[in-house]
């Protein structure tokens, strides 16, 4: 039996109603049985840690190691080429949960470890909706994560350096982004990256501003596109301009994904006001911590340049490339 099948039959088991709540239990139904195109992993929940502590049970379909050589958290590179299948129980009663309005970005206080105090508080507060805002380590490693709304030309070279030095990246895309560049999409892929899901239409005023079952449709319309398109199953989301709510943390979580937000952050989306790339570069090595999620705009010019400086300016302090389908696995493993 495949793992994603296996990955079903548990959902079926337990009693997933998919990506929503009771309320939308026909569409639920529809996306667990799905067309012969849906993979069974597509519309299976995901949800947060339960009373016991409980967290994500992460089945992936890894049946090698990946092409590129990274020097990731992980010995051995998980063969990525068709995503991954991420399943929990879900999270019950999401209409009656928080819909307020909360905006997302580092407070300026750093740990002795030079991570965001923030970040970790907000990990705590928000633990029970499968989310990292930071990666919960004290290990060297970092996540390097690219926000994809549209193409500016610098995605390829961000792909040669990447691959040059070893790293994966994860590239968070909108629908957009993936319908207008299937041959980039593709080269994340086949080049053992991560494509994260970046919502169908990247809502100006966030995910949470959205009903429930627009939230619904704006992740697994993508999610839908991107397996049949590309048989690849994405596992990873990011919020719109880093606005959500506990509601929208719990919908994510439902429709099979782990919310994953940033620790580092700059303003390097001005693509006629980039910033200067030694301050750059300074800033972004200055700031290096361990579980390190970093969030880069791919339109940077200024990102494109400095990003091999980056890596090689991480390694010599310690630090190696990310790889969440370990962490995942590792939390699985762990019974968390």
């Amino acid at each position: 039996m495949s793992v994603a099948a296996l990955a079903v039959g548990l959902v079926m088991l337990i009693g997933i109603n998919g990506c929503g709540q009771s309320d939308d239990k026909d569409k639920a139904d529809t996306a667990l049985t799905g067309s012969a195109n849906d993979s069974a992993a597509d519309d299976t929940s995901a949800a947060s840690d339960d009373a016991t502590g409980n967290t994500a049970i992460v089945s992936a379909d890894a049946s090698g190691t990946a092409d590129m050589a990274s020097d990731a958290a992980s010995s051995d590179a998980t063969d990525l080429t068709h995503g991954l299948v991420y399943t929990t129980m879900p999270i019950a009663n999401v209409e009656s949960i928080s819909s307020e309005k909360q905006s997302w970005g580092n407070g300026p206080d750093r740990d002795e470890l030079n991570r965001p105090v923030s970040a970790l508080s907000f990990n705590e507060k928000y633990a029970d909706y499968n989310v990292d805002f930071i990666v919960d380590t004290d290990e060297k490693v970092v996540f390097l994560t690219f926000d994809e709304g549209y193409e500016n030309g610098y995605t390829p070279q961000i792909l040669d350096t990447l691959n040059e030095k070893g790293w994966i990246g994860i590239f968070f895309c909108t629908g957009s982004y993936i319908k207008d560049n299937p041959e980039l999409v593709r080269r994340m892929i086949d080049e053992g990256h991560v494509v994260g899901n970046h919502t169908e239409h990247h809502p100006s005023d966030g995910l949470d501003s959205l009903s429930i079952s627009e939230q619904q449709e704006e992740i697994m319309s993508i999610h839908e596109y991107v397996k049949e398109n590309f048989d690849y199953d994405m596992f990873l989301f990011r919020y719109p301009s880093g606005d959500f709510s506990e509601q929208s943390l719990a919908v994510v979580n439902n429709c099979g994904y782990k919310s994953v937000f940033w620790s580092f952050a700059y303003v390097d989306w001005l693509t006629d006001d980039q910033p200067d790339e030694s301050e750059s570069l300074t800033k972004l090595t200055d700031s290096l911590h361990p579980g390190a999620i970093y969030l880069l705009h791919a339109v940077s010019s200024t990102n494109a340049h400095i990003l091999g400086q980056f890596i090689d300016a991480a390694k010599s302090q310690g630090y190696t490339g990310g790889d969440y389908v370990s962490i995942l696995t590792q939390e699985m493993n762990a019974g968390k």
